[in-house]
């Protein structure tokens, strides 16, 4: 694979999980903006999801390169869908909490301030709601990761966008399959 192969496929990959993670943050601004409409609550927030989409998708690009073991290799996926999860939803509460520090140490004087004052605010709702739907976006996206590389590339899409067989075509297919 050449050098442009790779920074082509580098930018579609990193377009593709953008949108991924875009959409998963589009549906979490949207019911933010509903539930705030319902109290008559201006939402504003919709461009920072552009800008989380593309940090998570670069942070979830890096992190699929650290290496889980031979051990997690030898076991069943939902292991290694458990493990990757589990290092991503502490890489986003990290990250969670670095943007909550910085975002409110100038109000409050440090980053250690700003901590303090957001879990003794109301604002930590507003942590473990974004908190709660990234790590369903992660799960998801571990999950689709294992039906990819179990299926192969595309075929999921091609599975989604083709009728689905009667009970009698799967039937026979399956005992094809078994004979």
């Amino acid at each position: 694979m050449g050098v442009a192969q790779k920074v082509k496929h580098e930018i579609v990959t990193i377009v593709s999980l953008t949108l991924y993670f875009l959409a998963w943050l589009g549906f979490l601004m949207l019911l933010k903006f509903l539930l705030l409409s319902d109290f008559q609550i201006e939402f504003t927030g919709f461009s920072i999801a552009l800008v989380g989409a593309l940090v998570l998708a670069k942070v979830v690009l890096i992190l699929e390169y650290v290496p889980m073991g031979e051990w997690v290799r030898s076991q069943a996926a939902w292991v290694d869908v458990t493990l990757r999860t589990s290092l991503y939803i502490f890489g986003v509460f990290v990250v969670l909490l670095l943007e909550k520090g910085f975002e409110g140490g100038h109000e409050h004087g440090s980053f250690t301030a700003a901590l303090t004052s957001m879990f003794e605010s109301a604002d930590i709702y507003h942590v473990w709601l974004n908190f709660i739907c990234l790590s369903v976006a992660l799960l998801s996206y571990n999950i689709l990761s294992v039906v990819r590389k179990n299926l192969g590339k595309g075929a999921l899409l091609h599975m989604l966008l083709t009728p689905i067989p009667d009970d009698e075509t799967t039937e026979n297919s399956i005992s094809k399959e078994n004979q």
